[in-house]
Parts: structure tokens; sequence; C-alpha cells
């Protein structure tokens, strides 16, 4: 197949197909005519880059991926590389998660204590001289 079937077959673009040929993850085979010419093992290598990377998978890290299934493995990720690089990517993914939860934890309390400071804010204005509540945007809470 051409590129542009290619590219219509793996939801990609044919810029996107040119790219990855430039950087090694898909064969540029040629016709006698000088057009790039395609067939389903190319479709499969397509489909596993865009898989991992709509996971978050950057390009360099499906080249593992790519390598296995170009050796003739039935799926991309039984070779030890691509089990190497799943392993990374999930340490990666576990401190990102750890990382958010501190934030999430941070803005917790900081929620907590903006809804404790506007409560006593609340009561010190129902008492006779005592300050008039307002918002951030400059209004009164009245």
């Amino acid at each position: 197949m051409r590129i542009g079937e290619l590219a219509a077959r793996a939801g990609t673009t044919t810029r996107a197909l040119r790219y990855y040929e430039a950087r090694g993850l898909l064969p540029a085979r040629r016709a006698g005519n000088g057009h790039r010419t395609y067939d389903e093992s190319d479709l499969r290598l397509l489909k596993q880059i865009r898989t991992l990377q709509d996971f978050g998978f950057e390009l360099e890290e499906t080249r593992p991926f790519v390598e296995c299934l170009r050796a003739g493995h039935p799926e991309g990720d039984t070779c030890p590389a691509s089990l190497a690089v799943y392993r990374r990517k999930l340490a990666e993914l576990d401190s990102l998660i750890g990382e958010l939860q501190a934030v999430r934890a941070k803005v917790g309390a900081q929620l907590e204590r903006a809804e404790q400071a506007r409560d006593v804010l609340a009561v010190e204005a129902l008492v006779p001289g005592g300050p008039e509540p307002t918002c951030e945007l400059g209004g009164t809470g009245r």
C-alpha cells in the first residue's frame, strides 16, 4: 500500500509516517517509481507505536516494541527490552502519582484552612462592629 492509505488505516498523517521513517521506526521501502510502499506488518508497527503513545510513552520508548515485532514476535511487548520499558514507565507513573497525591494533600489542607478562616470571619461579621466580609472580587458577602 502507499503512504496515504497506510496513514488513513493507521489513523495518522503521512507527515507522521515520514517522521517515523526518519527515526528508523518504520521501514523505508520504495517501489520502482520511487513511491514508498508498505504492507500489513508496517500497519502492525504503527498500531503498536500509536497505542504506546496514547498511553503516554515517548516515541523513542516505542523502539523496543517495534524491534520486537520486526524480529518476528507476535506481540511487540514480549521481548526483554519491551518489558524493561514497561517497568521503567510504571516506576515513572508511580512517582508521578506520589507527587500528585502530595500536591492534592496540600491543596486539601489549604481548602480546609480557607474554609475555617471564612467561617471565623462569618461569625465575627455577626458581632456588632465586626468586620464586613468581602469576597475575592472586592464585593461584600451580603
